[in-house]
């Protein structure tokens, strides 16, 4: 089994999206966890809504702040737009998707974002399972 953490800046958004399909396509085969360098209040509203669309609901998610014992416990880190504020720990794997903040944005921009990041996902997730 492996653990991803994905991380952005707000823990509302990007990550939010990359951890819930995350999660959907690697059942328990894999763990994930998501965080942000400095979280919001609560996931973006367009997010939520986005996300309704393909049956899966993060209302409940509440936005988290990146703790480096999240990244000492992932094999894979996914950033997305936090820069040096990421922690970086000798021997995990990292990867940057360089993804646009859904904040704001219209729903028609934030699908297609979704869109992008299933994909993404898609392929980390069929890439662990072929490893291990």
């Amino acid at each position: 089994m492996a653990r991803v953490l994905f991380v952005c800046l707000h823990n509302a958004g990007r990550s939010q999206i990359s951890q819930a399909l995350f999660e959907r396509a690697a059942g328990t085969r894999h763990d994930s966890d998501s965080a942000g360098t400095t979280p919001a209040a609560r996931v973006h509203p367009e997010v939520v809504e986005i996300m309704r669309e393909v049956g899966v609901d993060v209302s409940a998610r509440r936005p988290k702040r990146l703790e480096r014992k999240q990244a000492e416990r992932a094999d894979v880190v996914v950033t997305m737009g936090c820069g040096e504020e990421c922690p970086y720990v000798p021997g995990k794997r990292y990867l940057d998707w360089d993804l646009p903040d859904p904040a704001g944005q219209p729903l028609e921009t934030v699908r297609e974002l979704r869109r992008e990041i299933e994909s993404r996902v898609g392929l980390l997730v069929e890439e662990l399972d072929a490893a291990g």
